[in-house]
């Protein structure tokens, strides 16, 4: 069944051309946001044709513009009437429909819909997870002050407190309403897990943001992108490096009202002349 679309045709000129459309056994709809259509052609194999007009001023239209899709049927949801496109032939697709109680909870299901797809973006993209929950920062924790140790310079400072990374699982403890008091257990796990090679399942263990104790994140399933972890190191890196480069402070001091004079004051001062 072929599928029309005339975004910006007007109402009289779209009741027109529905007969022929009818006629001919097919469906047109009016007025389809331009996003939708991009989604529609990219799944059916399509090409969006804004004009039939040709380079020797005459009309034309090629088959290959046209995209497949197995059946397109109007059903209604809810108080709405949705045009589903099912079984295309280039992509396989699919539409997620959020019903809320009003549109603040549909936004708000939409952005964490959102933010779920992008997570799984993330994954995919990088080929390689985390476990999260603060496990990858408290065994940077670990490996870095013990690297630190190995140095004999003043580099050791600068690697010691780099290795103070163990803020981020405080702000999960306490965004949770957790005691921030049991990460020790959390670095103890890891420290057990870096010198101790029978151990090393160790490594797994993060926070558990619910009830509050250490857990095995592997078998839990809780994992992060390793993209998602990189890049947020190295912008804080950089952001670090960019404010210890400042090394001197411009600061203006405003006037106060009793220093402020005016031109008598100034000449009898000796600042101005007559």
């Amino acid at each position: 069944m072929p599928f029309n679309c005339f975004p910006n045709g007007s109402v009289g000129k779209f009741c027109l051309l529905t007969k022929y459309f009818v006629d001919a056994g097919a469906m047109a709809v009016c007025r389809v946001f331009k996003k939708d259509l991009k989604h529609i052609a990219k799944a059916a194999g399509a090409i969006i044709c804004s004009s039939l007009g040709n380079l020797e001023g005459e009309e034309s239209f090629e088959a290959s513009m046209l995209g497949q899709a197995e059946d397109v049927d109007q059903e209604r949801i809810s108080d709405d009437e949705l045009t589903l496109i099912k079984n295309t032939k280039a992509r396989t697709s699919a539409s997620i429909i959020l019903r809320g109680a009003n549109d603040f909870m549909c936004d708000e299901m939409k952005r964490s819909l959102h933010d779920a797809l992008c997570v799984v973006k993330r994954a995919l993209e990088s080929k390689s997870v985390v476990p999260g929950d603060g496990a990858v920062e408290a065994a940077l924790l670990i490996y870095l002050e013990n690297y630190a140790t190995s140095m004999g310079s003043r580099e050791q400072l600068a690697i010691a407190e780099f290795a103070s990374l163990l803020v981020i699982p405080n702000t999960l403890a306490v965004n949770a309403a957790q005691d921030a008091t049991d990460l020790g257990k959390l670095r103890a796990f890891h420290n057990e897990a870096h010198v101790n090679p029978e151990c090393k399942n160790l490594k797994w263990i993060g926070l558990d943001l619910i009830n509050g104790k250490p857990r095995d994140n592997k078998q839990a399933g809780v994992f992060e992108p390793t993209v998602v972890k990189v890049k947020s190191l190295k912008f804080a890196t950089e952001a670090a490096i960019t404010m210890l480069r400042i090394d001197y402070l411009i600061k203006f001091h405003s006037e106060s009202k009793d220093d402020r004079g005016g031109c008598e004051d100034a000449v009898h001062s000796g600042a101005l002349e007559n």
